[in-house]
């Protein structure tokens, strides 16, 4: 079920993340009031739920389908209709929008407005571990540029470490996934360094990495471009494992990482989608609603692709979001039709949610391929903490799952 919320706890909700220093997800949220008409998304924890944003690809256990506003509403710089406008069922007067719209640009001009084009002030999380360190940094190509987020690990030293990139959802943050997934814990943990790449509202209203766009699908060029350039700068930067680079993503993020193992099966040793899609779903807007209900297209298969791309894969049998089909669709597409033996384990989390592990070995008894069917789960990441948006903590630890994966999976 999907909850409806008044104007005025919107408001109160971005005065709340703006009191907790998380200045640019309040920003966004009011931009996203303030731009189509859409229904807000709200942060999803024990007994909330969220509503749908553009694409449709929001990450929330429960999701309503996007309501677009009409075409031949005028609107301004960042969607705002004018004279007036509607947030959900409510008429909004252009006094209002004007003042909401004077707040966002009084952030922008503070440089606080993460998302809106400039980079935003960030805060290093009060509990990092002595040692560590949580950068803010920026990468720029022929294709544009991106802010990211880089972890070290208080044991890094200059020794050769493992990378993972991490794909973040739709009008999440780099701050937001981290706290989300833990993510950061692990890496602490296996001493990862871990790059989360920023998409802008720039560059995508809200934030989706552009998956569904044929553009944005091919090596060395759009997104791609940007993310593998991300990659290789912390490479460049740091002593990075040339055999152990990763990506991993969520529902749009999953669908990114996707589009990345098989555009770069020579970067990354190997992928984890969460609730996304396999390359090449979709190649436009309509495509992309119609592989999120389950009626993707042909899914190319990379022809030049050297070797299959190990790949770990999660979701949840009850997402309404993204339809549970398309894992097996990242499934195939990861198998590139090799022979692979499909063997099935059950399990149960104590207190949580059950799950089925298919594990698809090659002719050595090596599984290259791994998914989760976590039941009763929507779409949301599994195991993940409450701090962060778009997380099911009942379900098994993706996160733990995902980082044993990539260090069984170096590089031949």
């Amino acid at each position: 079920m999907t909850m409806n919320f008044s104007l005025a706890d919107e408001l109160l909700e971005a005065t709340r993340l703006t009191k907790a220093g998380h200045l640019s997800e309040a920003t966004a949220a009011l931009q996203r009031m303030l731009g189509t008409g859409l229904p807000v998304t709200r942060r999803a924890g024990p007994g909330r739920h969220a509503a749908s944003n553009v694409f449709g690809v929001m990450d929330s256990p429960e999701m309503t389908q996007p309501r677009l506003a009409p075409p031949d509403k005028q609107t301004l710089g960042d969607g705002v209709e004018h004279p007036g406008f509607r947030i959900k069922n409510e008429l909004i007067n252009p006094a209002v929008a004007g003042s909401l719209r004077g707040f966002i640009d009084q952030m922008r001009h503070r440089g606080l407005a993460g998302g809106l084009g400039q980079r935003a002030s960030t805060t290093i999380p009060v509990d990092l571990p002595d040692g560590a360190k949580f950068l803010a940094c920026i990468f720029r190509n022929q294709a544009g540029s991106r802010p990211y987020k880089l972890y070290v690990p208080s044991g890094y030293h200059g020794q050769p470490v493992p990378l993972i990139v991490m794909l973040h959802g739709c009008t999440q943050s780099p701050d937001d996934f981290a706290a989300g997934t833990r993510m950061n814990m692990a890496a602490e943990e296996h001493t990862c360094l871990v790059a989360y790449p920023e998409q802008t509202s720039s560059a995508n209203t809200h934030k989706c990495w552009k998956w569904f766009s044929a553009a944005d699908q091919r090596r060395d060029a759009g997104e791609p471009s940007l993310i593998a350039g991300i990659t290789r700068e912390v490479m460049r930067n740091y002593a990075v494992d040339p055999r152990c680079v990763y990506i991993a993503g969520l529902s749009a993020g999953g669908a990114a990482a996707a589009i990345m193992g098989d555009a770069y099966p020579d970067l990354y040793a190997a992928i984890a989608v969460h609730s996304g899609l396999a390359c090449g779903a979709a190649r436009d807007l309509p495509s992309a609603f119609a592989a999120m209900k389950g009626n993707g297209g042909t899914v190319p298969r990379n022809g030049s692709k050297p070797r299959v791309v190990p790949a770990i894969v999660f979701h949840g049998d009850k997402d309404t979001t993204v339809n549970p089909s398309n894992a097996d669709a990242v499934v195939k597409q990861s198998g590139q039709g090799a022979l692979l033996t499909r063997r099935v384990e059950k399990g149960q989390v104590a207190g949580g949610l059950g799950y089925s592990r298919i594990l698809h070995a090659d002719a050595s008894g090596a599984t290259v391929v791994e998914q989760w069917i976590i039941h009763g789960a929507g779409h949301a990441w599994s195991g993940g903490s409450a701090a962060g948006s778009y997380t099911l903590p009942q379900g098994p630890d993706a996160t733990t799952e995902m980082v044993r994966f990539f260090l069984e999976h170096p590089l031949p």
